[in-house]
């Protein structure tokens, strides 16, 4: 059995809060009427995306992991359907919306390989 590592040693807790500060800061540049709208909304799910990774680190059984981080990965997907709703308001450009999708991409990626890893886990467990 390996050592126990923290949930801030997980390279996709560090990537998505990378992905998370950005996207703070950027809502900062939001007109002061989404305040308790799109800014509250966005932040929200982009917290949402750690804070479901190190819940789910914190359970005992693989399953109940899995489940967390599947929920992380809503809140990804959430946020870059306010980050495209961004876009469509002109609240940011085309150019932001294309590097944080990539940003996007490379955190789902991670999150996919984590909830992978997971599963074979818990298979390997089963057996």
């Amino acid at each position: 059995m390996s050592e126990y590592k923290p949930f801030t040693e997980l390279e996709v807790w560090k990537k998505a809060r990378e992905f998370k500060i950005e996207i703070e800061l950027l809502t900062k540049s939001f007109p002061p009427d989404e305040k308790y709208r799109l800014t509250d909304q966005i932040i929200r799910s982009v917290r949402s995306i750690n804070a479901n990774i190190a819940e789910g680190h914190g359970k005992y059984g693989y399953p109940d992991q899995i489940k967390y981080c599947v929920n992380a990965r809503g809140s990804l997907s959430e946020t870059l359907n306010h980050l495209i709703d961004a876009y469509d308001c002109h609240y940011i450009t085309k150019d932001q919306l294309t590097l944080l999708e990539e940003k996007y991409a490379s955190v789902m990626r991670l999150l996919n390989g984590y909830i992978n890893y997971l599963r074979n886990l818990l298979n390997e467990r089963l057996k």
